[in-house]
């Protein structure tokens, strides 16, 4: 028989998936300490607490498996009487309750991505709507997410985004800059905007595409000195921002836009309401108005009815284009979205095997272009020391997802969240290495 723990009740949070993941953490755990609670992120077993929220993920099949192996792991730890009770949030509850309710009974309680306020409560804390804005981050010092709109109205047939999230709701100005301004007061310098579809902003609220006006206001914001964009979408992607990125040198040169794929006939199927033609005239506007901008992107493999043919435009695309960043990633299969309809049809190996040839070709793009740096001095901000090195990155990426500046620890002290200019001395695929500009290296 279980016994209940000796520990003081101690909230412990565990965060899955993306970074909005990493946001609805923060803000509950800033509701969490404001009601006088003890409460920790992903700390290490000797000190985790008793009580567990896991923020799961239900996006793809291997997102889904990791979060439910986690709710195992401490279903177990409960059983053992390690820990006292466990609370499941986030998408992969919000999409799939009544199964994990039926297939996990031993979770304390489940919640979706929306019932927020139930979750403090069954916690023993209260919703705080004066705390609009104000989180706990986790991230570290120097850069903080700030979620502009929540849920997403694209009809893509492959996502599930839509049944975990719901509808897109922009959030408004004024609200974003108060939060922006208590984040500055806190230490950070980098904003990286976040949404399902940050193309979208505004549409709801002020019945424009609204993304240039908010970032016109996220400038002024004292401290503030670098804003970045991930997730936006490609089509009706409002061509005021990049104009405003032009010539406003706190918005970072460079953007995530995700775009999935190439050919006609998968974008199609895929319901993305773009073509090649049009996509590849909206890249090179980009580069066109924004010179030496850094475009990241991600694009999807072994989507049902993607032939071989399918696939080389694609490769051969990726060829041309030579993109600074990009992810790419094998089909899964997801129920109840347009796609599931069709036959998965690709074998599991080929989409692994495509997958595998476009991260090669990329590898080598990275390769190429990192190299063309070598000599350069970049403005780079230092997030951490590793090992002997400092670790910072320059404007053209985002922290966990592309390239690090490594800057060797016994050449000089650096602080994290200052900002240094770099010169880059070498350079891999997905590294580059420097000295701070200043210093004089003798050969």
């Amino acid at each position: 028989m279980r016994t209940k723990s000796l520990k003081k009740n101690k909230i412990n949070v565990i965060t899955l998936g993306c970074s909005k993941n990493v946001y609805d953490s923060e803000v509950l755990m800033g509701q969490l300490r404001a009601s006088g609670k003890d409460v920790t992120h992903e700390a290490p077993a000797h000190e985790e607490g008793n009580i567990i929220v896991i923020n799961t993920c239900g996006f793809i099949d291997n997102a889904k498996e990791e979060s439910v192996n986690m709710i195992l792991n401490y279903v177990d730890k409960k059983e053992q009487g390690i820990v006292d009770k466990v609370f499941v949030t986030g998408c992969l509850s919000e999409r799939y309750k009544p199964d994990l309710i039926k297939e996990i009974p031993n979770v304390d309680q489940y919640f979706g991505t929306t019932e927020l306020p139930g979750l403090l409560k069954a916690l023993g804390a209260d919703y705080k709507h004066e705390l609009l804005g104000e989180r706990l981050t986790t991230t570290p010092k120097n850069y903080a997410y700030l979620k502009i709109a929540e849920g997403c109205d694209r009809p893509c047939s492959f996502c599930a985004i839509p049944l975990m999230r719901g509808k897109h709701v922009s959030q408004p100005i004024e609200k974003l800059v108060k939060e922006a301004e208590g984040l500055a007061r806190n230490g950070v310098k980098e904003l990286i905007l976040i949404a399902q579809d940050l193309t979208y902003y505004g549409l709801d609220l002020y019945k424009k595409r609204n993304l240039a006006e908010l970032l016109e206001n996220l400038v002024k914001v004292e401290g503030i000195e670098w804003i970045r964009l991930h997730y936006a979408f490609p089509s009706g992607f409002p061509m005021d921002v990049l104009e405003l990125m032009n010539r406003e040198p706190k918005i970072c040169n460079y953007i995530d836009i995700p775009l999935q794929h190439i050919s006609d006939s998968v974008l199609k199927s895929m319901r993305r309401g773009t073509t090649q033609e049009k996509t590849t005239k909206l890249l090179k506007e980009f580069r066109q108005t924004v010179p030496g901008m850094a475009i990241r992107t991600t694009l999807i493999v072994g989507y049902p009815g993607e032939t071989e043919e399918d696939f080389q435009i694609l490769k051969n695309w990726v060829e041309e284009m030579r993109f600074e960043r990009l992810g790419c990633f094998a089909y899964s299969h997801e129920e109840n979205t347009h796609a599931y309809l069709l036959e998965d049809d690709v074998p599991a190996e080929v989409k692994q095997q495509r997958a595998n040839e476009i991260m090669e070709l990329q590898s080598q793009i990275s390769w190429e272009l990192n190299q063309e740096k070598i000599g350069q001095t970049f403005r780079c901000i230092i997030d951490r020391k590793e090992g002997g090195h400092f670790v910072g990155r320059t404007e053209f990426d985002s922290p966990d997802v592309d390239n690090e500046v490594l800057i060797d620890a016994s050449l000089a002290y650096l602080k994290t969240g200052e900002f240094v200019n770099i010169k880059i001395t070498d350079a891999t695929e997905f590294d580059l290495y420097g000295i701070p500009a200043d210093i004089k290296i003798e050969a």
